[in-house]
């Protein structure tokens, strides 16, 4: 985008322009003033055409029967077509020189003795026509013969039709004059107003590449670069939110990191300065390993979430019965569940077949039990289930907690959100990771949470192998 910083694009653009409107304007010159020359000039000489049956006639009258009386009759002829009319005769044989027997203008001189109209009528017996240049007048000319020697030549001056052609001429050029000016002073100023607003996004785009996401980027035509406006708007709004999650994401890890490590350091330095009894030692033991196991945990969903972020994770899609994995994640957290006080139980009615990879929706059923039991209180009820909902394979974990607030819903996905807004047990990543996984499988995960009820609910596509008869009832309870 360097280059539109250059000075001279509005010139350059002007002068495009200004070619432009000269080849329009040759173009037109050279389709009308020659064609209109051409139309004035035959429209003069079919005039004479057309008269001159009329004239022959009149010439050929026998009471024309003397030389002498042909000059009467010319200059009555002249008079009515208004054009000069001479009668020609050819002495002696072969191409002779033609003298002039009679001339209405009452010039008996040579200028017409060589005429080529006149002479080629004489040669071929019949009416000739043309355009003639005599004295640097143009001429139209219609030569009828008489007889065997002579020939009348009407002959119409062109000037008055040259005269409207020049006038044509005189007012295209000047109006292309006009025109070239004006399209080179307007293409200057529209090439001037069009690179500032190229400019103006390149300086924008220049802000954004700096990482100043502040400035909205605003052109308000609805042409292309208007268009071409909206879209950096969208970019620059897209990369700010991408920021600011970059931004609260190492915020957020840093915390989740910095928690148990200090909380190890503190740990350390009491088993090292005091004298512990050995149930304090062990105590702190199992404290120090519950916060090595949640980083080596927050370290996992870490590496999964940049993997994923990466394209990186690689993700199966082949069949599974989700009623396997359904009963795998139930016998897991059987003993969590009883530590905790909770009930649980996997409701499964036979096999049900769907298309994922098995170890990401065993992860995800992690997930969503392992969230339930740690997000309610003792005593909360959680059944895992199996099912099938519009052509689609579903493993749902459902509770009777206290629900989640109608305006947390829709962040729960978002990384390291928590809903009680306050120290919860988990990073906050895990919904984020099974949301990312299950997209990935053509799956969703869905959430129906109202006081009493909360579930979530593994969506997954059918294998084409799915077979609609279940038959037989496992369940597995464990109670607090």
């Amino acid at each position: 985008m360097r280059m539109l910083r250059h000075p001279n694009l509005a010139l350059k653009f002007g002068l495009a322009l200004f070619v432009i409107v000269v080849a329009a304007l040759g173009i037109v010159y050279l389709a009308v003033v020659p064609r209109l020359e051409s139309r004035l000039v035959n429209a003069k000489i079919h005039a004479l055409e057309r008269a001159s049956p009329s004239v022959r006639r009149q010439f050929l009258d026998p009471s024309q029967n003397a030389l002498t009386d042909y000059q009467p009759l010319a200059q009555q002829i002249a008079a009515n077509l208004n054009a000069r009319v001479v009668v020609l005769e050819r002495l002696g044989p072969g191409l002779q020189p033609l003298i002039t027997v009679a001339d209405s203008s009452n010039l008996t001189r040579s200028d017409v003795g060589t005429d080529p109209v006149a002479r080629r009528a004489l040669e071929a017996k019949q009416i000739a026509s043309g355009r003639v240049t005599r004295e640097d007048r143009s001429r139209a000319e219609v030569a009828v013969p008489l007889n065997k020697d002579e020939v009348v030549l009407l002959s119409a001056p062109l000037s008055d039709a040259l005269a409207n052609v020049s006038l044509v001429r005189r007012t295209l050029i000047i109006a292309g004059l006009v025109g070239l000016v004006v399209s080179l002073l307007g293409g200057a100023f529209g090439a001037w107003r069009f690179s500032g607003r190229i400019k103006r996004l390149e300086a924008a785009a220049e802000r954004i590449a700096a990482g100043d996401f502040s400035q909205p980027v605003v052109d308000p035509a609805e042409d292309e670069v208007g268009q071409l406006a909206r879209a950096f708007e969208r970019m620059r709004l897209r990369l700010a939110q991408l920021d600011h999650a970059r931004r609260e994401f190492i915020a957020n890890a840093s915390h989740e990191l910095r928690t148990p490590l200090f909380s190890l350091g503190g740990f350390l330095e009491l088993m090292a300065g005091e004298d512990l009894d050995e149930r304090e030692r062990r105590d702190f033991v199992e404290e120090m390993a519950a916060q090595v196991e949640r980083l080596t945990k927050l370290a996992t969903d870490l590496l999964d979430l940049s993997r994923l972020d990466a394209g990186q994770l690689a993700v199966a899609r082949a069949e599974l019965d989700v009623a396997v994995t359904a009963r795998t994640v139930g016998e897991e957290f059987r003993a969590l569940a009883e530590a905790s006080g909770h009930a649980l139980r996997v409701e499964t009615d036979g096999p049900v077949l769907a298309l994922g990879d098995e170890q990401r929706v065993l992860q995800i059923g992690r997930i969503l039990v392992e969230n339930a039991i740690r997000h309610t209180p003792a005593g909360t009820n959680v059944v895992v289930s199996v099912g099938e909902q519009d052509g689609h394979a579903l493993l749902s974990v459902r509770d009777d907690g206290p629900g989640v607030p109608s305006g947390h819903q829709e962040h729960l996905f978002e990384r390291f959100y928590r809903a009680d807004g306050g120290k919860a047990s988990g990073s906050g990543l895990g919904l984020a990771i099974a949301r990312e996984l299950a997209v990935r499988m053509d799956g969703a995960i869905e959430l129906d949470s109202q006081p009493g009820e909360t579930v979530f609910s593994l969506v997954l596509p059918f294998s084409d192998r799915v077979d609609a008869v279940f038959t037989g009832n496992a369940s597995v309870e464990t109670s607090g």
